[in-house]
C-alpha cells in the first residue's frame, strides 16, 4: 500500500484555488499539508475542497499564517497548536493520524530580521517543537513532519551556495542548528535521503522573475520523517509546475510516497 504525502505553502488558499484544485485532480495525493492559507475559518473554502474528494482540518486567521491538512480519508485525533506556557499558535501547527502515521504540519515563523524579536521567537519555536515531539510522540513510531520550516539546512539549499553573503533569518548558524537539534530527536530529511544533489529548491522570490530558469531559489519546505517511516520512503520530488503557472504561490509543492 502506498501513501503519498505533499506539502505546499499556497500563500493564500482563496487566491490559489485555481491552481490547487486541478493539481489535486492530477496528482491525487493521499494527504496534502498546506501553509499560509491566510483565511479566517469561516472564509476557508472547505466545501470546494470536499467537492474535490478531500476531508480537511484547518485553522487560520485573516491575512496571515494558517495551516490545513487535506486527506482522502478522515484524519483522526486532530490537534492544533502548542499546550506549553507560550502562545498556542494554532494557525501555525496542526497534527493528526492517518493509517497509524502521525502527520505534523507547521508554518514556522520566518523571523523578519536577525535583530527583530520575531527571530528570537523563531528560535524558541524550534525549542518548543522539540519539546512537543518529546512529550507527545516517539521517534520509534511512524511520524512525518512537513511544512514551510523557513530554514535552508545546508549551503546547497540556497542558490548562492559558498559565496560571501550576510546571514539571513532563514540561513545562518543559529537557525540551522536550531532545526538540526529538533531533527536530533529522530528525524530524517527524506528529500536528501533520495536526492543529494544541489540545485533543487522549493521557494522562488516573486521579485526574481528569472529565478526558476536561473536556479535562484531556496529549499525551505521540508519533509522530515522518523527512521521507521523514512526507510519506507520513495519517489520524493518538487513539482515546479504550479510555481510556473498563472498567479502562482512563491512556493512549490513537495511530494513523497511511502510504501506501507
Amino acid at each position: 500500500m502506498a501513501l503519498t504525502v505533499a506539502t505546499w505553502n499556497v500563500n493564500s488558499i482563496r487566491a490559489r484555488m485555481h491552481a490547487l484544485l486541478p493539481w489535486l485532480a492530477e496528482h491525487e495525493p493521499d494527504v496534502v499539508c498546506l501553509q499560509e492559507t491566510k483565511a479566517q475559518d469561516h472564509d476557508f473554502p472547505a466545501d470546494r475542497i470536499a467537492a474535490a474528494g478531500y476531508h480537511v482540518a484547518f485553522r487560520g486567521e485573516k491575512s496571515y499564517n494558517g495551516v490545513a491538512i487535506l486527506s482522502k480519508e478522515p484524519i483522526e485525533n486532530v490537534r492544533f497548536g502548542f499546550d506549553d506556557d507560550g502562545p498556542a499558535d494554532e494557525a501555525r501547527l496542526v497534527h493528526g493520524e492517518l493509517k497509524g502515521i502521525t502527520i505534523l504540519n507547521t508554518y514556522v515563523p520566518q523571523g523578519r530580521e536577525m535583530d527583530h524579536p520575531m527571530f528570537a521567537y523563531k528560535l524558541q519555536w524550534f525549542d518548543r517543537i522539540r519539546a512537543l515531539l518529546e512529550d507527545r510522540f516517539s521517534a520509534e513510531e511512524p511520524l512525518v513532519w512537513v511544512g514551510d520550516l523557513n530554514v535552508a539546512l545546508t549551503e546547497i539549499d540556497v542558490w548562492w551556495g559558498g559565496q560571501n553573503r550576510p546571514d539571513h533569518v532563514c540561513f545562518n548558524p543559529q537557525v540551522t542548528e536550531a532545526l538540526e537539534l529538533v531533527m536530533g530527536w529522530g528525524l530524517v530529511d527524506v528529500f536528501r535521503k533520495h536526492i543529494p544533489d544541489p540545485g533543487h529548491y522549493t521557494y522562488y522570490d516573486y521579485r526574481t522573475l528569472a529565478g526558476i530558469s536561473e536556479g535562484k531559489g531556496w529549499r525551505i519546505d521540508h519533509i522530515l520523517a522518523t527512521t521507521p517511516l523514512a526507510e519506507r520512503s520513495e519517489d520524493v520530488r518538487i513539482d515546479l509546475t504550479p510555481r510556473t503557472g498563472p498567479k502562482p504561490s512563491d512556493h512549490a509543492p513537495v511530494l513523497v510516497c511511502f510504501d506501507l
